[in-house]
């Protein structure tokens, strides 16, 4: 007899339907899974036939083949544990075959018990695009796959409630559909930060443009107190992006059900040991990269000159794209990865250029041989540079509170918000994601800010990427202030955040 349960699985951060078919015929015992399995779900063999009779229920002693369509996919994972279980005794006559629009993923352990697995919520959502109602879960994974809107999801703890529900013995009851709540970082505020107003200005700009930013400035500055803080002022997420950000962090197994949907926007800060690879995704079944993990979010790059030039030079084309296709022997997946990078570094190797102590110790062939670890191209997709001077005694010892972090990220909301209205349903949320023709529909300039534009683009020896860079920065002001109109002053502030000189070798 053969028998068919509908399941799902797994590719990229992307889910798909899969067909678990099973056929009992005569011979000598034995048990095979086709359809292109891994290690991970050729083992499903023993976990199936242990959960089984462990629950009581025999095991059929016949030769059993299990396919796995479309077979011409590779399938990993142990999430086809419960419905190669339920296709093998549907197909024995044990039970009755789960209804055409019921789908289940699912771990066993030995005893019957349903462990969860990774990227539930992208599974979830793909049985919804497949027309599948009712999907049946392991109980922890319940909640996180409910946020799929589309499908009835039921949380099983134990095989045998699954089978008491298709019999007729014991309704499982459904988890009502989730419905995630905007949540807002209340630990590290800016109403900490003592002094830095032009950096504080700068980041609230960059915020709420989406901009990506570089700080200079030399050690103690607060260049990293302030950049950890960011997440306090970025806009709210919408239920789109949580989704989509959730997706990312579910594959990687980052999510759990005290922790099942990304409520705030992700911050990735790694280490500048890291390799090309782990910054960008890959391996040999590519997964997802920390540039994919701060998609929607921050990726923040502390001592940005001493990641080494290879990762560097591996965000060009994903900073332009907002994607990143990696390519290998078994796949090509394509992964998010829109995110507002945020780099820190100090003026020189030992920090302190410029500084007016004159502590400096590097030669101009010192310095000139640090800036140069920044390729002109990765600067060039960097819209604003800002310096962070070191602070003064009378700052430090001002007891009078900054401004906090929530009063800024209301004025962030806002400029937001006017931007999703501009922009409607072409796809862009924000100034730092729009094109040419919105460029020049929206970023026209005034005789008056032509003159001024012109002046910059000679002077500061400006591309026509950084050009287009200055207009959406400048638009991001003008949304802050409340004008539908580019003004000189909006313009002056952004062509300002340009002006910091890389190629300054001369110690003050």
């Amino acid at each position: 007899m053969v028998s068919k349960v509908r399941s799902v699985g797994l590719g990229g951060i992307s889910g798909y339907e899969v067909s678990v078919e099973c056929y009992l015929s005569g011979g000598l015992p034995n048990f095979d899974i086709v359809g292109l399995p891994d290690a991970a779900v050729r083992e499903a063999r023993e976990r199936v036939r242990a959960a089984t009779k462990n629950c009581g229920i025999r095991f059929p002693v016949s030769r059993i083949t299990v396919n796995l369509a479309p077979a011409d996919t590779k399938k990993a994972g142990t999430v086809y544990d419960l419905p190669v279980m339920l296709g093998i005794l549907a197909a024995a006559g044990e039970i009755t075959p789960p209804p055409d629009d019921t789908a289940c993923f699912g771990e066993l352990s030995l005893s019957g018990e349903l462990r969860p697995v990774t990227g539930a919520l992208p599974m979830a959502l793909a049985a919804g695009r497949a027309g599948i109602r009712d999907l049946f879960v392991p109980g922890d994974n319940a909640t996180e796959a409910s946020y799929a809107s589309d499908v009835r999801v039921y949380p099983v703890r134990h095989v045998s409630e699954i089978l008491a529900h298709l019999r007729g013995e014991r309704r499982i009851e459904p988890v009502p559909p989730g419905v995630p709540e905007q949540a807002v970082s209340s630990v590290l505020n800016f109403s900490e930060v003592k002094g830095q107003e032009n950096v504080k200005r700068a980041l609230e700009v960059a915020a709420a443009g989406g901009h990506n930013i570089l700080l200079v400035g030399p050690p103690g500055a607060g260049k990293s107190m302030l950049a950890k803080r960011i997440p306090s002022i970025l806009p709210d997420m919408s239920r789109g992006e949580m989704i989509e950000s959730t997706e990312i962090h579910s594959v990687l197994g980052l999510t759990d059900k005290n922790n099942p949907i990304l409520t705030q926007r992700p911050f990735r800060s790694p280490h500048h040991t890291i390799s090309s690879i782990a910054m960008t995704g890959g391996t040999s079944n590519p997964k997802p990269g920390e540039i994919s993990l701060a998609h929607n979010g921050v990726l923040f790059l502390d001592e940005f000159p001493e990641f080494s030039r290879e990762v560097l030079e591996s965000l060009r084309q994903p900073l332009e794209d907002g994607q990143v296709t990696i390519s290998r022997a078994s796949a090509t997946m394509t992964y998010p990865c829109r995110f507002m990078l945020v780099c820190a570094m100090n003026p020189c190797k030992c920090g302190w250029l410029g500084h007016p102590s004159g502590r400096c110790t590097c030669s101009d062939s010192a310095v000139a041989k640090y800036q140069e670890r920044l390729s002109g191209p990765i600067l060039d997709r960097i819209d604003m540079y800002i310096e962070a001077q070191s602070l003064e005694f009378d700052e430090l010892i001002e007891r009078q509170s900054a401004e906090p972090s929530s009063e800024v990220r209301v004025r962030v909301n806002a400029a937001r918000a006017v931007q999703r209205a501009r922009y409607g349903d072409s796809g862009v949320e924000s100034n730092a994601r729009i094109g040419s023709a919105l460029l020049e529909k929206y970023c026209s300039l005034t005789p008056e800010c032509g003159q001024l534009m012109r002046a910059a683009y000679d002077r500061l020896s400006l591309t026509a990427r950084s050009y287009d860079r200055i207009l959406r920065v400048a638009r991001t002001i003008a949304d802050l202030g409340g004008t539908e109109e580019i003004s000189p002053s909006a313009l002056a502030e952004a062509i300002q955040y340009r002006t910091y000189d890389f190629g300054a070798k001369a110690k003050l």
